[in-house]
């Protein structure tokens, strides 16, 4: 068994392999250095490397691969609160389950109802939630039709009333993760960051700077969210954009943030942690990807079983692969897999062969 495959414990918070002895951290300017400690309503992070929330994805071993690669502080996918205040056993079972070694976690909920807020966020305080993070940023019509996600920064009032009822209902502190309005021009939720910060107390704002008309594309407005961070007494953490190391310093030195949200960047490739913050160099070894995804699914399947677990991550696998650098015929076997003993035989082929890594 590799050590990558072991039971999950304690120990899998220690460094990961190839990472050097010495710590070091990379400064920009008049920026702290990313690997610097931070405050964050009242909690100390060791370091401004944030895991984004991402949905259908971020569960509980994701998140603790991050916090073994180095991030400083891991959210979770995106969670219903009516899902958690109606008590969706599913929902409740799956998305609240935090494992002990991925503190210091923010929950992030969504929802439209004050009152369902309150609940949901209780309930996340008492799975062992350190922060709560609310959504107001998701720009999926499904969620937008409910009244949640991007369509609150059009209501102002229920967003701040939704923040205020996280707040109390949990009794942590609050984040609001959000865009800067609906289309190009609309400044509406820079004004509401605003409003959150001075009048719902909120502990910090992640700002994703691209309007929701743009979802995923086009060129995150890092200048918008230097604007921000200047106008705000509280932190802004950064999001969007942050595909690689360059692109990931280059926008936390511009905008002035307070730290950065690593998302689609980290798919398969948790080492980009390490690489910003100075404690991984160069590429892992083709072992050392293989051994890490042999992780996940040994992960995925003590969280979903078997079964679900080998449909579940047939979206990994690709980004692994990526990884690897597999050419398009030595991926088929891995990305096609139907089930984790085919993905396990998969990886156990490719232990044959020495795959060129992605550069």
């Amino acid at each position: 068994m590799s050590a990558a495959s072991r039971p999950i414990s304690g120990a899998d918070l220690e460094p990961p392999c190839g990472y050097p002895g010495s710590m070091r951290s990379l400064d920009r300017g008049e920026q702290p250095a990313l690997g610097e400690p931070w405050g964050l309503g009242g909690l100390r992070l060791a370091n401004r490397l944030v895991l984004a929330p991402l949905a259908g994805i971020g569960n509980w071993f994701v998140r603790l691969q991050a916090k073994r690669f180095g991030a400083g502080l891991v959210v979770s996918e995106m969670v219903s609160s009516f899902g958690l205040a109606y008590g969706n056993e599913r929902t409740v079972r799956e998305f609240l389950r935090i494992h002990p070694d991925e503190h210091p976690v923010s929950i992030q909920l969504f929802g439209h109802d004050s009152a369902i807020m309150r609940e949901a966020a209780a309930m996340a305080a008492d799975s062992g939630a350190d922060l709560i993070d609310i959504n107001m940023g998701c720009p999926v019509k499904k969620v937008c039709k409910t009244g949640a996600g991007a369509a609150l920064l059009d209501d102002p009032a229920k967003a701040i009333a939704i923040a205020r009822a996280a707040a109390e209902g949990s009794g942590l502190p609050v984040t609001v993760k959000l865009r800067p309005g609906r289309a190009p021009g609309d400044r509406a939720g820079v004004e509401l960051a605003r409003r959150l910060a001075a009048e719902a107390g909120v502990a910090g704002i992640a700002f994703h700077p691209r309007h929701v008309s743009q979802q995923h594309s086009g060129g995150p407005d890092y200048g918008l969210a230097r604007e921000l961070a200047s106008a705000l007494d509280v932190p802004v953490i950064l999001s969007g954009g942050l595909s690689d190391e360059d692109s990931a310093l280059l926008a936390y030195a511009t905008s002035g943030a307070a730290a950065v949200m690593l998302a689609r960047g980290s798919f398969g490739n948790p080492w980009r942690f390490g690489r910003l913050l100075g404690t991984y160099e160069g590429e892992p070894s083709a072992q050392e990807v293989v051994g890490e995804l042999e992780w996940v699914i040994e992960a995925a399947e003590d969280h979903l079983g078997r079964e679900r677990a080998g449909r579940y991550l047939r979206k990994f696998y690709p980004w692994y692969a990526d990884t690897l650098g597999l050419t398009r015929r030595e991926r088929q076997a891995l990305v096609s897999a139907p089930t984790t003993a085919a993905a396990r035989a998969a990886l156990a082929a490719l232990g044959g062969a020495e795959p060129a890594l992605a550069a």
